[in-house]
């Protein structure tokens, strides 16, 4: 079984990754430019720009589990286009907006469309199980893109065209996504339920009492709090030091490039030098030290400019680590939903960043923002004290044959015995096999005997 991606597998791959990126996109547009826009909008206090801000995260979190499993009933790509619709509506509604209160419905109407859980239960139904590993990466590294691309472009397009051309603009760009969609995206040769990727009901309870999973929801949680909260105020310390709006891209731009080179070592400490425990640790307590410098030392642009290069290394560093912590940390086959409460917390998270720093920014100044965000930093510090260091598995996925499915009775006991398996579960409904294993311990020829030619090792 070749581990090439199929042409119908390449095709799923590049137009989902692109729906996925597409959308992150114009969500994160509006982070660096809607504080300082906002006096053009009537009604407008710091504290209902950052409602506006966070409020796609509120109706995100609250509606993208019912939608994953809306997809499960009535289709992948209905949903998937309903929520791109509800995404552009809400677009259109900000961009005609003249008031603070209008943004704020557009931008919960653009989180209404929460069609994450969607696309993913599409790439899975689209992909083999041998691939899956190396087609959610894709999804993952363009997010990170989105995120870079919007810290630049939302600052330009705003210069261009104003607030209204930034939602404009994501409007456009989503109606782009829908035809990806119609034209490119494959329909999908089966819809099952994936365990890796979707929400298992059955597994919640027992997902929820984890608590190591637990402390990496609250910091996931955490660190899109701070991130959405410094956004109330950054633009503001950015423009304080002669930064004009118009510029603000150019700054992000170098930023984020160097950022991005930053982040690849301590990645390659954490994960090929196993070092994740003192890299996680010291990235939050790194964090907390950086939102304190950015209201106490960042009053001239050498030391801002550096602090916040210091803030996106963090940024990016735990946005590329926390999903790898959470799949070494999940049992098999609950990964689904263990991302599914993961995802769910990052978005409340953002919500509540954005309320709080605009309610701290109009009572006390954009200065207690930094402050505020440097306690919630604190207390992640915390949380994560007594956390063990995770162990270094991965994830494998085995399609069962025929041969497999007629040997269930002792199928479980002879992957459990293999050396290096460490938790395995059999779903005979799904024809799959999920393995939790040590790479450094594991008998590879031994599973290869078991699953016969259905298994390749994977880099997960």
């Amino acid at each position: 079984m070749t581990s090439r991606f199929l042409v119908t597998e390449r095709r799923a791959i590049v137009g989902l990754a692109s729906l996925y990126a597409s959308r992150m996109l114009g969500l994160f547009m509006v982070l660096p430019v809607l504080a300082l826009y906002a006096d053009q909008l009537d009604g407008a206090t710091p504290f209902l720009v950052g409602l506006a801000l966070g409020g796609y995260g509120l109706t995100q979190a609250i509606l993208q589990i019912p939608f994953g499993l809306l997809s499960d009933r009535i289709g992948r790509k209905t949903v998937i286009a309903g929520g791109l619709v509800l995404f552009i509506i809400g677009s259109v509604i900000a961009a005609n907006a003249t008031t603070i209160t209008g943004i704020i419905i557009g931008r919960c109407l653009q989180g209404s469309g929460a069609v994450a859980g969607a696309i993913m239960a599409l790439l899975a139904d689209q992909t083999r199980e041998e691939i899956r590993t190396a087609a959610m990466a894709t999804i993952g590294l363009s997010i990170g893109v989105a995120f870079a691309i919007a810290m630049v472009v939302g600052p330009l397009v705003a210069d261009i065209a104003g607030l209204a051309g930034v939602f404009w603009f994501t409007a456009a760009l989503t109606t782009a996504a829908l035809l990806v969609l119609w034209k490119l995206v494959p329909s999908a040769p089966r819809r099952l339920r994936h365990r890796d990727v979707g929400l298992d009901r059955a597994q919640l309870r027992a997902t929820l009492t984890q608590g190591n999973l637990l402390r990496l929801d609250f910091s996931i949680f955490a660190l899109h709090l701070i991130l959405t909260a410094c956004f109330t105020a950054l633009p503001f310390k950015l423009e304080a030091l002669g930064f004009s709006a118009a510029h603000h891209g150019w700054v992000y731009l170098p930023v984020m490039a160097l950022a991005f080179i930053g982040m690849i070592p301590l990645v390659i400490v954490a994960e090929k030098y196993r070092k994740m425990k003192p890299v996680f640790f010291g990235a939050v307590a790194a964090m907390t030290l950086i939102l304190l410098g950015f209201g106490e030392l960042g009053d001239d642009r050498v030391s801002l400019l550096a602090l916040l290069w210091g803030f996106f290394v963090v940024f990016n560093l735990l946005e590329a680590t926390l999903p790898s912590m959470i799949s070494k940390l999940a049992p098999a086959g609950a990964k689904g939903t263990a991302m599914g409460i993961y995802s769910t917390s990052q978005f409340f998270g953002a919500f509540l960043g954005g309320t709080l720093g605009g309610a701290l920014s109009q009572g006390y100044g954009i200065e207690s923002v930094f402050l505020g965000s440097a306690l919630v930093g604190a207390l992640w510090l915390a949380v994560i004290w007594r956390m063990p260091a995770p162990r270094h598995l991965s994830s494998e996925i085995i399609a069962l044959d025929e041969q497999s499915m007629d040997r269930l009775d002792t199928l479980l006991e002879r992957f459990a015995e293999v050396a290096g398996v460490e938790d395995v579960m059999v779903v005979p409904d799904e024809r799959v096999a999920y393995l939790k294993v040590d790479r450094q311990r594991l008998d590879a020829e031994a599973l290869t005997r078991i699953a016969g030619n259905q298994w390749q090792r994977t880099d997960a």
